[in-house]
């Protein structure tokens, strides 16, 4: 519980524009693939691309870890590829 709270705290801490960014990238992913609007190839594109944003800014926050960050541009990088792939 001491680490969640640990980093709730990290995240507050955090500038207004990172937050509101990782906020609704995160939320705009979730709602977007969400079944009401899964019979539209746009929206799941889109779910997707902010799937890759999100990742991208994490990983752009965690750049001195670099396998983490790796990864996170890895899965970002996924994520506009099926993007892109979705739409056609």
């Amino acid at each position: 519980m001491q680490r969640i709270k640990f980093m709730i705290q990290l995240f507050l801490k955090e500038p207004l524009w990172f937050r509101l960014l990782i906020s609704v990238s995160l939320l705009a992913s979730i709602i977007f693939s969400s079944s009401y609007f899964s019979n539209t190839s746009i929206y799941e594109s889109l779910s997707k691309l902010a799937a890759a944003i999100f990742f991208s800014a994490v990983g752009m926050k965690l750049r001195m870890k670099r396998v983490v960050s790796i990864l996170l541009f890895t899965a970002a990088a996924i994520c506009i590829y099926l993007s892109i792939h979705s739409l056609f």
